[in-house]
């Protein structure tokens, strides 16, 4: 019973430091996806490749069925 809990703890600690680690990278590869999604965004029109839909989906928080060039243009304008 006791070297499973060792190992959870020791899963515990690895996690704690594998997102230690990765976040600050994470953080600036969301900044740079953000970046290249707009200027693809910018560029063209509705409908978009499914990466970007995707993005937008994400972004305004519906379905990508749902999107309207109005929602792409609201979006643009904010950032």
């Amino acid at each position: 019973m006791g070297a499973r809990r060792i190992r959870r703890e020791q899963r515990q600690f690895d996690m704690a430091l594998s997102r230690r680690t990765n976040s600050p990278r994470k953080v600036a590869e969301r900044a740079r996806r953000d970046a290249r999604m707009i200027e693809t965004v910018k560029k063209g029109k509705l409908p978009f490749i499914p990466p970007v839909m995707s993005w937008l989906s994400v972004k305004l928080d519906k379905p990508s069925r749902q999107i309207t060039q109005q929602d792409v243009e609201q979006l643009v304008s904010a950032k």
